[in-house]
């Protein structure tokens, strides 16, 4: 093996450090956030500088986070939006994908132009806002699953990665007496399973930490997802259905934790999905990245 210079060692270990060093800036809000929420309400308000471990311990901001209603059934409505929503993403890009990426379909190239269009031109939110109340949706759950049920983004990325699947395993199907649909659901897709990874985990983010739409759309409370409860805590400082009983002195103190404790409810599930899709993340995207 070769000797390395002083040069190479040196660029290693600043590199080290560097790296590690942005490593804490990404990861400490989140540890703060973490930390805070556990920490006693009395002593989180006379701390000040860099927070490494809880000031005290309390799990009252949990306690009373998962106390309050609409946690739980904001909870309840995320999870819907998310499995059902998709589920139905992954069909409908699947198709629109396989479908386009079919050497032997006519217009497929006009077609992907319209599509691509959308990408950098659309209607606007008043178009948008009329298109879901003509067509019945508004303040269902439809409104938030329906019209955002195909990215373009994920439909090209889909759609090249299809297109490096070997032809000759689609014509072999066929000669079998496969249809299309036998082809797409029992060998592109199998073989597309970094793709379908990378896939779930860009339309599950988007659907959990969605709350735009719900807020223009909806005017149920009860169909409200997390994040636009969550919202109501951080913005409007809406902690008083939280709080019944306690006493404004204490009030005035929880309402940080409970903050605090709020954030990481809504963002620990998300944050458990990426080690399991890790492995396919990369390949995924350069699969759909970069056509031989």
């Amino acid at each position: 093996m070769m000797k390395r210079s002083f040069g190479e060692h040196f660029f290693d270990k600043g590199n080290t450090l560097f790296l590690t060093g942005l490593c804490f800036v990404t990861v400490y809000p989140f540890l703060y956030v973490l930390f805070a929420s556990l920490s006693d309400p009395a002593e989180l308000i006379r701390f000040r500088g860099i927070m490494l471990y809880p000031q005290g311990f309390s799990l009252e901001a949990y306690k009373l986070v998962f106390a309050n209603p609409m946690i739980v059934l904001g909870y309840a409505n995320t999870l819907f939006y998310v499995i059902v929503g998709t589920f139905i993403n992954l069909l409908l890009t699947s198709l629109g994908a396989y479908a386009l990426s079919r050497r032997t379909v006519m217009l497929k190239n006009p077609i992907m132009m319209m599509i691509v269009f959308t990408m950098f031109f659309n209607g606007g939110l008043i178009p948008n806002f009329l298109l879901i109340s003509d067509l019945g949706m508004l303040n269902t759950r439809w409104a938030l699953i329906i019209p955002a049920a195909i990215s373009t983004y994920n439909l090209i990325i889909m759609r090249t990665s299809f297109l490096a699947i070997p032809v000759a395993l689609e014509e072999s199907a066929k000669i079998d007496g496969a249809n299309d649909f036998t082809v797409l659901f029992r060998i592109v897709l199998p073989l597309s399973l970094p793709i379908i990874a990378v896939m779930l985990l860009f339309y599950g983010v988007t659907h959990w930490n969605s709350w735009f739409n719900a807020l223009i759309y909806l005017r149920d409370r009860e169909l409200y997802p997390l994040q636009l409860v969550l919202r109501e805590i951080l913005i409007t400082n809406s902690i008083d259905v939280m709080t019944t009983g306690v006493s404004d002195a204490d009030k005035s103190l929880l309402s940080e934790t409970i903050k605090y404790a709020a954030i990481i409810i809504a963002t620990v599930p998300i944050l458990l999905l990426y080690p399991f899709l890790q492995k396919y993340f990369v390949k995924g995207v350069m699969i759909g990245a970069i056509k031989e």
